[in-house]
């Protein structure tokens, strides 16, 4: 099905459209999503792609039902839509030319790229961009979500675009964890990273949170794989079993629930950032989806309420006290699959809608040249100022 915003349906978005199909065929979800929009109107889509669509035949529909239309997006482990959580649905949202202006590198590869390559590559897309007057710029990213490069990629793109900010989400494939896939330029590419530099006459305002406070339990990394994000050992012991004992479980009892639940977090600075566990590696080792090194101190992490974290998160409001327009999100499987296993996903999905969240379910979230875990992030887009809508 289509759903488009309407001047006399306020909860919709007025800036923005979208399109929604939950069809298995390839053809058919592409057709039906994006079947009433008018090109013409349109600067670029943002399309999600859920796992039993064939990607490649996606982005070759794409090309032929709007082949005048940029397409931006990637794979994914989850979509956000108008109605909240969703895994089944090809969800597509059109940026019209009234508000966004853009432009977009592909990084590729991504594990023999250099963060100076990368840093200058951001520096000249943005040189290269002509500036429209009283209109500001954000940077989006979405990378390869099993590359393993994204802590290095974000950093070096922050320092690439000096003052621009930096928001994005890491590629999923549902919860299979084999092949991730950004699309750019008509086609769908592995092991690459999309950069896309938007320019806009909206107002917008960066979102970041979890639900994680530290607790005074600790671990230090004694043995690790940096390059493979993977340790062998914590304090010294099987990191496995050393973490099974401080969760207060059996090895052999780990599994996604239990790491979502009790994630371990890195502080930098102030600030606490969650370093998620991916799952249980050969000879008791953990596979984790961010930088890991030799002799990081992790602090085991408490979960808050994670509903009332969540609407306090999403309630944004701009200088003239109104609510964002839509919130365009990157929020992590991991949150999802704790949302899933306590049964909470009609509650979460009433909240996102609420608050015209956007977007989809990422193994990794970029947040202000910071790659975290279990975090939503986002970017809130405020009505326009003169009231004219797409």
């Amino acid at each position: 099905m289509n759903i488009w915003p309407g001047p006399q349906k306020s909860k919709e978005p007025s800036t923005v459209k979208v399109g929604v199909s939950h069809s298995s065929s390839s053809k058919e979800a592409v057709h039906e999503a994006c079947s009433d929009f008018k090109s013409h109107a349109i600067c670029f889509v943002m399309v999600f792609v859920p796992h039993h669509l064939d990607q490649e035949r996606v982005a070759r529909e794409l090309s032929e039902h709007m082949p005048s239309t940029t397409v931006f997006g990637c794979t994914t482990a989850g979509q956000i839509t108008p109605e909240g959580y969703e895994s089944n649905a090809l969800f597509i949202i059109a940026f019209p030319r009234r508000h966004f202006r853009c432009s977009s590198a592909l990084i590729k590869p991504l594990g023999r790229t250099s963060i100076e390559h990368t840093t200058s590559q951001a520096r000249v897309l943005a040189s290269r961009f002509p500036k429209t007057a009283n209109w500001k710029r954000v940077a989006l990213v979405f990378a390869d979500g099993l590359s393993k490069q994204e802590d290095l990629l974000v950093a070096a793109l922050e320092a690439g675009l000096g003052d621009v900010p930096v928001f994005g989400g890491s590629a999923g494939d549902g919860l299979a964890f084999e092949e991730t896939f950004v699309l750019h330029g008509g086609e769908v590419h592995p092991n690459s990273a999309l950069l896309l530099l938007l320019e806009t006459d909206l107002g917008f305002r960066g979102i970041g949170f979890d639900h994680f406070l530290p607790t005074t339990k600790q671990l230090v990394v004694t043995r690790a794989i940096p390059e493979d994000r993977l340790v062998m050992e914590l304090n010294g012991a099987p990191a496995a079993q050393e973490y099974a004992r401080y969760v207060g479980i059996p090895t052999e009892e780990l599994s996604p629930k239990v790491f979502a639940e009790n994630p371990v977090l890195v502080r930098n600075g102030n600030s606490w950032h969650v370093r998620a566990i991916q799952q249980v590696a050969d000879d008791d080792g953990l596979w984790f989806l961010s930088a890991i090194d030799d002799g990081l101190i992790l602090t085991l992490g408490q979960g808050t309420e994670i509903l009332a974290t969540l609407e306090t998160g999403l309630t944004q409001t701009d200088g003239k006290g109104l609510s964002p327009d839509f919130i365009l999100g990157f929020d992590c499987y991991l949150r999802k699959l704790e949302i899933e296993q306590n049964n909470l996903v009609p509650e979460v999905s009433q909240i996102l809608k609420r608050h015209n969240v956007l977007g989809f379910n990422t193994y990794g979230e970029q947040h202000l040249g910071v790659h975290v875990n279990q975090t939503f992030v986002g970017v809130a887009f405020f009505p326009p100022g003169d009231g004219v809508v797409f």
